[in-house]
């Protein structure tokens, strides 16, 4: 043998891989006895022992039933939720239209509650213009000082009163044309005034609020 060959057999081997060596990739038929619980970081053992038991021992069929049946019961949940879903946006829907309604029936009922306030107060108002009327006639009968003293002052009460309420009288002049909507025409009469036009007032009538509440009595000039 000689001294070159003698070397060679010398040598150690290199633990360098040359680049043109190609690394066997790890077989996929790994048994589920041979993984190392120890490698497997991060996850609880007990859990992953309990996995590790169930893919050793499971059948592939029965696995992919279960898979199946987990897919199933997976559309039937996400099914479930979109029904809930419609069905808590139809019912906020109807709790919408329900305020809605409550709304207008409260504004209806404040309305009405108003409206009979104000015929309350109308009636109210009517009764007094009533008395109002006798004592003005009282007035023009009686002579006597001291009763038309206290009748003045009565009927002076009466005009603050309905002064409070928003009563306006309604008197028009002679000469002024007959308003139908105001004007209760009584007869018609030769006088200097207009063909047409109100001639004299025999009774004053009287507004709330822009309502009517008595028409003014009035005769007008023959044409």
């Amino acid at each position: 043998m000689t001294e070159q060959d003698a070397a060679e057999e010398e040598t150690p081997p290199s633990d360098d891989v040359p680049e043109d060596v190609e690394v066997e990739a790890a077989p996929d038929d790994i048994d589920a006895d041979d993984i190392d619980l120890d490698d497997v970081t991060g996850a609880d053992e007990p859990a992953v022992e309990e996995l590790v038991d169930r893919v050793a021992e499971s059948d592939p069929e029965d696995v992919a039933q279960e898979l199946a049946a987990l897919r199933t019961r997976a559309d039937s949940l996400e099914s479930q939720v979109e029904a809930l879903e419609s069905e808590t946006e139809e019912l906020e829907d109807k709790l919408k239209r329900k305020q809605a309604e409550f709304q207008n029936y409260k504004k209806r009922m404040d309305k009405r509650r108003e409206e009979e306030k104000q015929r309350a107060t109308e009636d109210l108002v009517t009764r007094i213009l009533d008395v109002r009327d006798n004592l003005e006639r009282a007035l023009q009968q009686d002579e006597d000082t001291d009763i038309r003293s206290g009748v003045e002052s009565t009927l002076r009460q009466l005009d603050d009163v309905l002064a409070a309420e928003n009563v306006e009288v309604i008197d028009p002049e002679p000469g002024e044309d007959v308003d139908p909507t105001q004007h209760q025409v009584l007869a018609r009469v030769e006088s200097d005034e207009a063909a047409g036009s109100i001639a004299d007032v025999h009774r004053p009538g009287y507004e709330m609020a822009e309502k009517v509440l008595r028409e003014a009595q009035v005769t007008v000039s023959e044409e």
